[in-house]
């Protein structure tokens, strides 16, 4: 199945915005989960965790710290990729001034799921834009 990013909503926050582009939700028979996140400059997100699914990141672009399991923090960029184990807690944070680029993956997937209740939620539909402004 092909997606393109312009046939996905966007989910936007306070602190970025997500395209979902695979889901178990969304295409039947998918397992996993895959999708874009941008970190928006001097933003991140509050530490939590994916008790049923291991996560990866790959960065695209930019700079950020990130946390795995309540302490290892570390600076990623551009090319590096992590894991985060089942369970683990973690968060992450653009330090830089550029967008911080991610494609994040959920094995198994489903746990897109949680962030539908996130108070600073907003769904924009397939095909339009979504601003980011300044807060």
């Amino acid at each position: 199945m092909h997606v393109s990013p312009d046939t996905v909503p966007t989910m936007s926050f306070d602190w970025g915005f997500i395209k979902w582009f695979v889901t178990p939700s969304a295409i039947p028979g998918a397992a996993s989960t895959l999708g874009e996140v941008i970190v928006n400059p001097g933003k991140g997100h509050a530490r939590h965790n994916h008790p049923n699914a291991e996560e990866i990141i790959y960065v695209i672009s930019g700079e950020g710290r990130q946390m795995v399991d309540d302490g290892q923090e570390f600076t990623i960029r551009e090319g590096d990729t992590v894991h985060i184990p089942m369970g683990a807690y973690h968060s992450t944070y653009n330090t830089t001034w550029r967008p911080l680029r991610l494609i994040v993956t959920y094995t198994p997937g489903g746990e897109e799921k949680a962030l539908e209740a996130a108070p600073d939620l907003t769904v924009h539909e397939a095909g339009t834009v979504a601003e980011w402004r300044q807060a």
